[in-house]
């Protein structure tokens, strides 16, 4: 038995298979929002070759997505799982200052400890902008027992 051995998830070996779906949704067949009834709608006929989803088949890819995806989501946002995201865009009309931008850190890394507790967090940094009212986060992380390491820039004006 190895110690420390890199894993390879079995599903990046199949090639054909996807993994998730690329953020934000620019596939093919994209989706336009129609202002007069509030609803989305497809430009054409979706089907199981053009659909509004462009798909990525590797587990880094997907996991980036994830995590961007959670701390996109406000809680309470997915009607049947209303505990589910990071609430991130909340804090945009916060006042920034230290306290705010720390206690922001320390959020972001009890979310990684809890939702995905394979992420390693190598480095967070939370700046704020008074004068544009902007917050910037850059987050590196590694998974445990595989060679995916990777930075998330999320930039909220």
């Amino acid at each position: 038995m190895a110690f420390g051995a890199q894993q390879i998830s079995p599903i990046d070996l199949n090639k054909s298979a996807a993994v998730g779906v690329n953020l934000p949704f620019t596939g093919p067949n994209s989706v336009s929002n129609n202002a007069a009834t509030g609803s989305a709608v497809f430009t054409t006929a979706p089907s199981n070759q053009n659909t509004p989803f462009d798909p990525n088949f590797i587990t880094s890819e997907a996991l980036k997505n994830n995590l961007i995806n959670y701390f996109l989501t406000n809680p309470g946002e997915r009607p049947l799982n209303p505990t589910f995201g990071g609430g991130l865009r909340n804090y945009i009309f916060e006042q920034i200052t230290t306290g705010n931008l720390k206690f922001l850190q320390s959020k972001i890394q009890k979310d990684l400890d809890l939702i995905f507790p394979r992420v390693n967090l190598q480095n967070l940094k939370v700046t704020g902008q008074e004068d544009s009212n902007s917050i910037n986060i850059s987050l590196t992380y590694k998974v445990t027992n595989t060679n995916i390491n990777d930075t998330i820039n999320l930039n909220f004006t």
